[in-house]
């Protein structure tokens, strides 16, 4: 329909008020909230993954494709809430203990978001027991930690341990992120994924909820 090629493509644009203007019409028009974001939201956000990953997108556009979908979002969940639906999953983010830098996560907070996940952005320099309450607090699947710096590294262990002595690492993923941080590092810590930047976060989070 016209209503979601334009939703579509004001999303891969980062058109933040031509999304939410052509999501309340759509709404408005009788469209059903769930085609509008498995149709065209996730569909829309998983291009602009594809055109990051092969470097025809910047960060600051992934950004604002990010922030449209958000928008969108924000004005369809009330509606899809009000009927029962729940999101694809929740999420727990964080920058590690230690680490301020939060560009990154961000950006893979953003992209969760428009990949249809409920995200909980706990911040930079998140100590352990915070994410163990969020976990505890929120319907969380997943967990997602990042580091930008190679002494912050540790502290993901850290978290991992935390989440294990408060049973509850059973309950969730961890998924962990940044420019230091490698597969092998994710196996070492015992990791249940690593995601290289914010599109593979999200084929990942699909996969592992």
């Amino acid at each position: 329909m016209a209503e979601l090629q334009k939703l579509y493509d004001a999303i891969l644009n980062g058109d933040n008020k031509t999304a939410i203007a052509v999501t309340t019409e759509a709404v408005a028009a009788g469209l059903d909230p769930m085609d509008l974001i498995g149709k065209c939201m996730i569909p829309a956000m998983d291009e602009v993954g594809r055109r990051f990953a092969s470097e025809e997108h910047s960060v600051p556009e992934m950004l604002l494709s990010a922030r449209a979908v958000k928008g969108s979002l924000e004005f369809v969940w009330p509606l899809l809430a009000a009927q029962g639906a729940e999101p694809t999953g929740g999420v727990v983010i964080g920058t590690v203990k230690g680490d301020r830098r939060d560009i990154g996560k961000n950006l893979v907070a953003s992209t969760l978001e428009g990949g249809g996940f409920e995200v909980t952005d706990l911040g930079a320099d998140v100590p352990p027991e915070k994410y163990v309450e969020a976990v505890q607090d929120e319907k969380a699947a997943i967990v997602c930690l990042s580091a930008l710096l190679t002494v912050t590294m540790p502290s993901m262990k850290t978290v991992i341990d935390a989440l294990s002595r408060a049973h509850v690492r059973d309950r969730v993923k961890v998924m962990i992120g940044g420019a230091p941080v490698t597969q092998q590092f994710a196996a070492e810590i015992g990791a249940d994924a690593y995601g290289q930047d914010a599109s593979a976060a999200v084929a990942l989070a699909r996969r592992l909820v």
